[in-house]
């Protein structure tokens, strides 16, 4: 089963083994209303902690997604650009944005697991 973990930003990283995929909350998605564009990185692409991994876009808002933790972009969610509304429909799940290969997994120890999460958001 994975590991999930929240960021104060509103990213979530379900991690299996080494591979963490990411996404937004699906808080971030009911805050941000229907989305109508996403920009993902390209594969390959290496990102730091706190570097900008990807672009949404909504009726509401442009916002930029964060990297949760370092590594190295595997693979990104082909589907969203096409479909950005998936991001709505099953943020948690379908809407996901890339998966990335942990570089230090250390760096999820400061992230919020579920209760502190809904804490944070006041659930």
């Amino acid at each position: 089963m994975p590991t999930i973990k929240f960021t104060s930003d509103h990213e979530y990283v379900s991690v299996e083994g080494d591979v963490a995929t990411i996404g937004i909350t699906d808080y971030a998605q009911s805050q941000l209303g229907d989305v109508v564009f996403i920009e993902l990185p390209a594969a390959g692409k290496v990102l730091k902690q706190g570097d900008e991994a990807a672009v949404v876009e909504s009726v509401k808002a442009a916002s930029e997604v964060y990297a949760p933790v370092s590594g190295e972009v595997l693979e990104v969610n082909e589907g969203l650009p096409d479909s950005p509304s998936t991001v709505n429909e099953d943020p948690l799940g379908k809407g996901w944005f890339i998966k990335i290969k942990l570089s230090n997994p250390a760096e999820l120890d400061a992230l919020m697991d579920d209760a502190a999460y809904k804490a944070h958001i006041g659930a």
